[in-house]
């Protein structure tokens, strides 16, 4: 890990927003595995660390979506309503803690037993952020509020409750295109027996 670390020497770094998030261009220094070293320039979008959680109802085999607005699909020509698997940034927090926070303001379900199954960065290549992933049971009973998402950030978030057969059907179809969502879905068909037991 040392040795590979050494074939890269950042030259320069500038940022170029500090916005909503940092953006920053590299110069980097890389040495090859063929020993030649090359001058590259890489943009880099700083994000914060990240949870998102599959919220399973045993009983009803039926998981616990949200639908809300992202600009990025809507500037790639989609509707920008994207379903997804509760998730935020960690804001500080520890990720089983942020994801409790989280899937209460998006769902409304408290969430009592949390199963931490991997971590994983979703676009290396680019962005900075990690994503902590998670799985929980729930039944009807959980759903203690309406959630929604928060009003202070103008959050304007619909739950979905939708089988689990039906929601890998969507994924199928291009309904569901959110990789941390597809993730999490396939994981639940792989381990449906853990879920259940």
């Amino acid at each position: 890990m040392t040795e590979d670390k050494a074939r890269v020497k950042i030259v320069s770094d500038r940022t170029l927003s500090n916005e909503w998030t940092k953006l920053s261009s590299y110069d980097i220094d890389y040495r090859d595995s063929r020993g030649e070293t090359h001058r590259l320039r890489r943009e880099i979008y700083h994000r914060t660390p990240a949870a998102c959680i599959l919220l399973y109802d045993v009983k009803r085999e039926t998981v616990v979506l949200v639908r809300q607005f992202r600009l990025a699909a809507c500037l790639e020509g989609h509707a920008g309503w994207m379903i997804e698997v509760p998730a935020g940034l960690l804001d500080g927090e520890q990720p089983e803690e942020a994801i409790r926070r989280e899937a209460m303001e998006e769902t409304g379900y408290r969430v009592r037993g949390v199963r931490f199954l991997f971590k994983a960065m979703t676009a290396p290549g680019a962005i900075t952020e990690i994503v902590h992933f998670f799985a929980a049971s729930v039944d009807t009973s959980d759903r203690i509020a309406s959630g929604g998402g928060l009003a202070s950030e103008h959050e304007d978030i619909e739950v979905l409750e939708v089988p689990l057969v039906d929601a890998m059907r969507m994924v199928e179809t291009g309904e569901i295109f959110d990789a941390k969502t597809i993730m999490l879905l396939q994981w639940a068909m792989l381990n449906r027996e853990s879920l259940e037991g």
